[in-house]
């Protein structure tokens, strides 16, 4: 039978080894797939069937044109519309949206083959016709910078004439109402999720929500395989990567949604309709700021998988942070030191606990010696000196099984969140989004987490376990070289901190011990 004090140490290399695992899954593998089918298992996603009527979804490259009937603008975008009624372009014009050769980023990629507010048809001749003949704009430039105004957007197909009545607003977001001259069913669209920010370690595709009990489901790209599906009683519906979305909501009454695969690569979003039609949309950052004040419940299109439900107060706490210092590096170090704190008495309860243990060492091997033929007597001489000393085996466990949620609802929200996203915090970092580019900081967390591991008390007696403890902080700066620097500025301050915590722990401890052998004397 395994010592209380065996499994104390094991239980610690145990959730260290977890720890580390789930942090490489993550970033290498989990990310792509583990939101697929992220339905939130305590409500009901949106009701799901296989559609029988879909949009015509041949590539429609023949039909792409140079021909703009219509620019929208404002401080924050300009906008373009094409000839066929569409969003062909929508350009940020803030300088922390630039891409990495200094260009303003465009949200509308015409090779993903899907421009915001394309209407398809199911019969072909319909839809042929409509992408042969070009709409008409009530005006062709359209300032939206102080207050929000109405373009109207007109196609005649002869029997049928479409009419697009689109009040823009000057954050990105548009109210569209759809009026046929007679009832005739179509798909619109609210585009293709952006490709600008797409990568392998956090989640694209296509988030929907649910009307009456607001739950989430994420699809994302490839997860359909040459298939179509209705999604009932939505009313958000958003493509994005992992900045940006351009999506579709109304959330005075639910609509259908119809997903389909192009080319295995990406999913294609459109909402069903028959005759006239109304709905809101909105193409830009997932900025909280942005998106709470357009409506307080878009805020959920900012999605962070297993722990959201930490991620979102964590990121409501920081949010004030910067508020107030107004600095998003300033904000983590500070949120950091709130969490330390927050976690100071459970952390030095594990240490000290640590420290007993390392103190009662030379006492268990001698019971362990003097009962290794009675393993009954032998676990109630350990719990006895356990309760005279005050001493918790799985104390030191504590501390860290607390952390591991709160790291990764930090790695969620740190890799998440586009206001990091050209925020300078000092010196050579000028962009917490992306990785350190010198690499000072993941050596700094290295060179903590090794001055940790020397001044922590620990009685391994297993040499294997021994190494693996020692090489933790390598394999934690490999990982953490490539995360963006908010991330491991957090993890780096984090470790300073119980560095620090450590040494005042193990000093009060020394300085106890001192005086009790004194008192003896």
């Amino acid at each position: 039978m395994l010592d209380e004090k065996s499994i104390q140490k094991r239980a610690v290399v145990a959730i260290l080894l977890a720890f580390i695992f789930f942090l490489g899954y993550d970033h290498f593998y989990l990310s792509k797939f583990r939101d697929t089918n992220q339905t939130i298992q305590t409500n009901k996603a949106p009701s799901v069937e296989a559609s029988q009527t879909k949009p015509i979804i041949e590539d429609r490259l023949k039909e792409r044109s140079n021909i703009t009937i219509a620019n929208v603008k404002s401080d924050i975008f300009d906008l373009k519309i094409d000839e066929f009624g569409r969003i062909s372009s929508f350009m940020l014009k803030e300088n922390i949206y630039k891409n990495e050769d200094g260009e303003f980023t465009n949200l509308i990629d015409p090779t993903l083959n899907l421009m915001p507010l394309e209407i398809r048809f199911s019969d072909p001749k319909l839809n042929d016709l409509a992408f042969k003949t070009k709409y008409e704009a009530s005006v062709d430039e359209l300032d939206v910078t102080s207050k929000p105004k109405t373009i109207t957007l007109t196609q005649n197909l002869g029997e049928l004439t479409i009419t697009k009545i689109i009040k823009f607003y000057p954050t990105g977001n548009y109210e569209l109402d759809v009026k046929l001259s007679k009832p005739v069913s179509y798909f619109i669209t609210p585009g293709a999720r952006s490709n600008v920010a797409v990568d392998g370690y956090t989640v694209h595709g296509v988030l929907l929500r649910d009307f009456n009990d607001k739950s989430l489901e994420i699809i994302e790209d490839s997860d359909l395989k040459n298939e179509t599906k209705r999604y009932h009683n939505v009313d958000i519906a958003s493509a994005f990567d992992r900045y940006y979305a351009t999506l579709f909501y109304n959330f005075e009454k639910p609509f259908n949604v119809v997903l389909t695969s192009q080319n295995k690569t990406i999913n294609q979003t459109f909402i069903e309709a028959n005759g006239d039609f109304k709905i809101y949309g909105y193409i830009g950052p997932k900025n909280h700021k942005i998106l709470n004040d357009i409506n307080k419940e878009l805020i959920d299109i900012i999605e962070y998988g297993w722990f959201t439900f930490i991620a979102k107060p964590i990121f409501w706490l920081l949010s004030a942070i910067y508020n107030y210092v107004g600095n998003w590096g300033w904000a983590i170090v500070l949120l950091t030191i709130l969490i330390k704190i927050i976690l100071a008495y459970p952390t030095y309860k594990g240490m000290v606990s640590m420290n007993r243990l390392k103190d009662l060492a030379p006492k268990m091997k001698e019971i362990q010696q003097k009962y290794k033929d009675d393993k009954a007597k032998m676990q109630i001489h350990i719990m006895e000196l356990y309760k005279k000393h005050g001493a918790n085996p799985m104390g030191g466990c504590l501390p860290i099984l607390m952390q591991i949620p709160i790291f990764f609802a930090m790695y969620r929200v740190l890799l998440n969140a586009i206001e990091l996203q050209g925020a300078a915090w000092i010196l050579w970092i000028d962009n917490l989004a992306i990785k350190d580019p010198y690499f000072i900081l993941p050596a700094i967390m290295g060179l903590s987490m090794f001055i940790q591991q020397k001044i922590t008390p620990t009685t391994f007696a297993d040499p294997m376990q021994e190494k693996i403890m020692k090489f933790l902080p390598l394999i934690f700066v490999f990982f953490f070289v490539t995360f963006p620097a908010g991330l491991t500025l957090y993890w780096c301050v984090n470790n300073i901190i119980s560095v620090i915590q450590q040494y005042i722990v193990n000093r009060i401890f020394k300085s106890k011990k001192a005086l009790n052998e004194g008192n003896k004397q």
